[in-house]
């Protein structure tokens, strides 16, 4: 993984470059925060769904940051980023090599999630469904 690569804009959709980012830390509280190699963090405040495999062999959970109900998300401990995805509309979703999907969506009323890492990118979901973006 280069981190010299930058996330890579299309018409709906950012690539955030987390690829082989492999999940380091997670800590809660009224957040769940994934932190990543080279210092990248995923905060997540609005509820989460997780879900593993497939809808037909594994439900999803839904993850509450705000009352630190996200113990399913330690099995993402040691877990590598195999796709990021911020998308336009608000939403978050991440994959990993351990096939667990991590899906956030936007909230009306607050920040439901942001991606920031060392080289000055940012992602933050504004409220009502849009991105705001700030570059290294």
């Amino acid at each position: 993984m280069s981190t010299k690569e930058g996330p890579v804009e299309h018409e709906d959709r950012w690539i955030l470059n987390l690829r082989g980012m492999r999940v380091t830390r997670i800590s809660v509280d009224f957040r769940l925060v994934l932190v990543l190699d080279s210092d990248w963090e995923v905060t997540l405040e609005a509820p989460i769904i997780l879900s593993h495999g497939t809808a037909r062999t594994s439900p999803s959970e839904l993850l509450k940051p705000e009352s630190q109900d996200v113990a399913a998300a330690l099995a993402l401990f040691g877990a590598n980023v195999l796709s990021a995805v911020a998308f336009k509309s608000g939403s978050l979703r991440l994959v990993f090599d351990t096939g667990h999907l991590l899906t956030c969506s936007s909230d009306l009323s607050f920040e439901a999630w942001q991606v920031t890492g060392t080289t000055g990118w940012r992602f933050v979901a504004l409220p009502g469904g849009e991105l705001a973006i700030w570059s290294g």
